[in-house]
């Protein structure tokens, strides 16, 4: 096997981890792949280091021409979705312990937003796939030294972020999850009330191509209202199915024609805290091409 598909699996998952996007990932493939045609195979001593740093600084490039862009973000930005849990949703490789479930978390990306892009490399790189300190150095292109601050810079910004979500208990992250749909579908702002907490927050991404809230809606009431509202407005015929993406659970949302939706629920001692919609069809289209690969959505279970 070529060392590139050999090793296709672990770039995309440095470049997704960098990036955030399936979208952004998938085209720097492209461009290392183009890159590595050009290379003298023979040549390269190790192609594993090789093809880390190519993809890595590709990432930084395409990271850094990002933030410029987000500038101009019509509403929220939200990271793209990836499925995982099945060996046809493999992009990600095995995410078989929590350590490896929790580094593609959507928590985790949002709060990697918030590093520097040389910080998120070193990060990503040390944290996600044990590179030591020289080998980030070498794949970064900078001193042991400096590659160690930013990693430690890097780990204590994201220590210092505030974070309300919990180890997730599936069992009891469905039944709060159900309840929330049960509520929500009947219109019963009370009752779903009773399963948001007070400081609920929900984000929306439309990315400018759907209807969606530019800002976020904050406060249990509030929510409640605003969730019925959508609903009431655009929800016929949209269906909910309970997934998994980004190694954890997700809810889906799909008219027959689709999916319209992804949202990643957080819940806290007092209910779910924050809620999170996907729903600019640019960042679905990844995961629907996963989704290609099965029956279907009601073919998913967790």
């Amino acid at each position: 096997m070529d060392d590139f598909e050999r090793l296709r699996g672990r770039l995309f998952g440095i470049a997704y981890r960098m990036t955030g996007t399936a979208t952004d990932a998938e085209e720097i493939l492209q461009d290392a792949w183009l890159r590595w045609q050009d290379v003298d195979v023979s040549s390269v001593q190790n192609p594993d280091a090789y093809l880390a740093k190519v993809v890595t600084n590709l990432s930084i490039r395409q990271l850094t021409s990002a933030r410029a862009r987000r500038e101009l973000y019509v509403g929220k930005w939200l990271p793209e979705p990836v499925l995982t849990g099945r060996a046809e949703f493999d992009a990600l490789g095995p995410l078989e312990v929590v350590a490896e479930r929790e580094s593609v978390s959507f928590a985790l990306l949002l709060l990697l937003e918030r590093l520097t892009p040389a910080e998120r490399a070193a990060y990503v790189l040390h944290e996600a796939f044990a590179y030591g300190h020289r080998e980030v150095a070498e794949l970064i292109g900078t001193s042991e030294a400096n590659a160690r601050q930013l990693a430690s810079r890097a780990r204590k910004r994201i220590a210092d972020e505030p974070r309300r979500e919990r180890p997730v208990d599936r069992a009891e992250w469905r039944k709060l999850v159900e309840r929330f749909l049960a509520a929500a579908q009947s219109g019963e702002i009370e009752a779903l009330e009773r399963v948001l907490a007070e400081d609920v927050v929900t984000t929306a991404d439309g990315g400018g191509e759907v209807t969606a809230a530019r800002k976020q809606v904050i406060g249990r009431e509030r929510v409640a209202r605003y969730v019925i509202g959508t609903l009431q407005r655009f929800g016929a015929g949209i269906e909910p199915y309970l997934i998994e993406a980004n190694g954890g659970p997700a809810l889906a949302a799909a008219l027959p024609d689709g999916v319209v939706a992804i949202c990643f629920i957080e819940t806290g001692p007092d209910g779910l805290t924050d809620l999170r919609f996907v729903m600019s069809p640019h960042k679905l289209r990844y995961a629907i091409g996963q989704l290609s690969r099965i029956e279907g959505l009601s073919d998913l279970s967790w």
